[in-house]
Parts: C-alpha cells; sequence; structure tokens
C-alpha cells in the first residue's frame, strides 16, 4: 500500500501540481519549462545510473542489466514511432518536441482547436510514458523502500512540468481551468498501475526485478537523452538548458547518497 500511495505522489499529485500551476499562472514560457524538464532530467539521469543500474547488477549481473536497459529504450522508442504515426495528421507542421515524454508536437496550425488538439495529445502519450515510471517505483520500493522514496520524489518533479505542458495548451484551447487540472491529474493514473506492475514483477525473482529496474531505467534514458534535451536545446537556442540539466545531475547524486 505505501508503494502506491507513492507512485500516486509521483503521478497524480505531480502532475496536477503542474496542471494547476497552468491554471493559476496562464501560458508558461516554453525556456522556463525547458529548463526546469532538462532539471528534472538531469536527476533521473543520477537515479538511474547511481542506483537503479548498479541495483540491477548487484541483483543479476552485468548481462541482464544490459538486456533490460536495452529492452526498456526500445520498448518507448516503438512507442514513441507509433504514438507519432496515431497522432500526427498529414499537412502538419510539426516544429518541437517539448515535453519529458518526447511526445509533445507543437502543430503549426493556429487557434484554439490546434491547442486543444495539442493538449490531448500531450495527455495520452505522457499518461503511456508514465506507466515505466511507475514500474520503477514499484519495483525498486519492493526491493528498498528508501529508494522507491527517492524515485518517486524524482519522478514527481519531473512529472510538474509534464503536466504544465499538458495544462496550458488545454486551457488554452478553450477548456474550463478545473476540468484540465482535473484531466492533467488523471494522466498520473497509469503511474499506479506501474506501480502495481512493478511490485508483481519485484516479487517473482531478483532476475525479473533487475529487468524491471534496469528496463525502466532504459526508458527513462531514451527520455532525457532522445528526446528532452536535444529538443529542450532546440526550443531555447542556448546552454542553459545543458547548465540545467549537469545540475540536475549534481543534485541528483546528493539525493541518491541519502540513506
Amino acid at each position: 500500500m505505501d508503494i502506491i500511495l507513492l507512485t500516486a505522489l509521483a503521478g497524480i499529485v505531480g502532475m496536477g501540481l503542474g496542471g494547476l500551476v497552468a491554471a493559476l499562472f496562464g501560458n508558461i514560457s516554453p525556456k522556463v519549462m525547458c529548463w526546469m524538464l532538462s532539471f528534472a532530467g538531469g536527476v533521473m539521469i543520477s537515479v538511474v545510473s547511481f542506483e537503479l543500474i548498479p541495483e540491477g547488477i548487484e541483483l543479476a549481473g552485468m548481462t541482464i542489466a544490459v538486456i533490460g536497459l536495452i529492452l526498456g529504450i526500445a520498448v518507448v522508442a516503438v512507442l514513441n514511432r507509433v504514438l507519432d504515426r496515431v497522432t500526427i495528421k498529414d499537412g502538419d507542421n510539426l516544429e518541437a518536441h517539448i515535453s519529458g515524454a518526447g511526445t509533445y508536437h507543437e502543430s503549426g496550425l493556429v487557434g484554439k482547436p490546434a491547442l486543444l488538439r495539442s493538449g490531448i495529445i500531450m495527455l495520452v502519450a505522457i499518461s503511456l510514458h508514465n506507466l515505466p515510471e511507475g514500474i520503477a517505483i514499484g519495483a525498486a520500493g519492493t526491493h528498498d523502500i528508501r529508494l522507491g522514496v527517492i524515485l518517486a520524489v524524482v519522478i514527481m518533479l519531473h512529472c510538474i512540468p509534464e503536466g504544465m505542458a499538458i495544462g496550458a495548451p488545454l486551457i488554452g484551447g478553450g477548456m474550463s481551468r478545473g476540468k484540465a487540472v482535473a484531466l492533467t491529474a488523471l494522466s498520473g493514473v497509469p503511474t499506479m498501475i506501474g506501480g502495481a506492475i512493478g511490485m508483481l514483477i519485484g516479487g517473482i525473482s531478483d532476475v525479473a526485478l533487475a529487468l524491471a529496474l534496469t528496463g525502466a531505467g532504459g526508458a527513462m534514458f531514451y527520455v532525457v537523452f532522445g528526446e528532452l534535451l536535444p529538443q529542450s536545446t532546440l526550443i531555447t537556442k542556448s546552454r542553459y538548458t545543458t547548465f540545467a540539466a549537469l545540475l540536475g545531475i549534481v543534485v541528483g547524486l546528493l539525493i541518491t547518497s541519502l540513506h
């Protein structure tokens, strides 16, 4: 039950807070959002590198850890490809992917319908990407509740700017603020589902637990290196996103050193 509560904190509360910020303060500067996402991405890099991967290696060896990383990367890469094919309409001028899930498509179309459509696309895409993050919390918490807490906090930090990225276009597209915040918070529900899956996998064997931890780590690596950092740099056209990510790595290292 504690682990499920942790996933709710990370997903529902994190996403809901982001939606609430968007509702209270209106349009968020893309640069500020990119800096926040890059910082959160840096923290995720530290947790994966200094906690998830070492735990996976300790549990089942280097070979299983590498297999888990590859599987995690492959699953998210395929999911992104499928989402692109399903959500992109012919003729859209897609300029950027800005969300942490790598699937926020800023359409070249203008007006409220385009904003609403962008928000819905992000809502669906980020909801799906929250699943492996929940698996990481569930599997890690089953092995070591301290690690589960650390992951929950880190993922919540990551979910807040993602919630902002969902809430802003939904509200700009004409949706009421209350409904936009509620839908944004609900996009964190898959985190709880993933948490339950992670708990089940973690209880099977050390090999299954190692695959769950490193698989989730591979998914997070893909999100950060394949989408988040390159697109944040493209949007801001500055190196501040790099500095934000490096600061996040340092902060993440300090977090993982806590016992």
